[in-house]
């Protein structure tokens, strides 16, 4: 059943079948995406660090709460201009929390476009409360 709906034309699915399979692409298409580049960046890690194998205190600082990995915007974006694998994990990681709330966005867009003025109130609240959820959290 769900083959037959996947192979039906663009034109013969319904605006709330296209908008599901928009959403569920975006969800599947964030986490490949976010899992790519934490690999990519832990990669990155090793190559520039080669002691993290052989070294067992290495791989200890590593790994120690707040360690080595950057903790503000500026710092990731400094440690990828640097090369550094530990700001490429954690852009991927980033990714990877930005992804939820990619899907509450294409939600609103797609309840706007089934014009479902009740969802459309209801998941721009929400977002709102996850984009606060994450402004608030940025104080200490």
């Amino acid at each position: 059943m769900n083959q037959e709906i996947a192979r039906a034309p663009a034109a013969e699915m319904s605006p709330a079948r296209r908008v599901e399979l928009v959403i569920s692409t975006l969800l599947r298409v964030g986490v490949a995406v976010s899992l790519t580049v934490v690999v990519v960046g832990t990669i990155l890690s090793f190559v520039h660090h080669p002691e993290y194998v052989s070294e067992a205190g290495a791989l200890a600082h590593l790994t120690q709460p707040g360690a080595a990995f950057p903790h503000t915007l500026a710092q990731v974006w400094a440690g990828l201009r640097e090369g550094r694998g530990q700001a490429v994990v954690v852009v991927g990681v980033l990714l990877l929390i930005a992804t939820p709330v990619l899907r509450v966005a294409a939600s609103i867009v797609g309840f706007i476009y089934q014009r479902d003025r009740t969802y459309v109130v209801i998941t721009s609240v929400v977002l709102a409360l996850l984009l606060l959820s994450f402004w608030l959290g940025r104080a200490e």
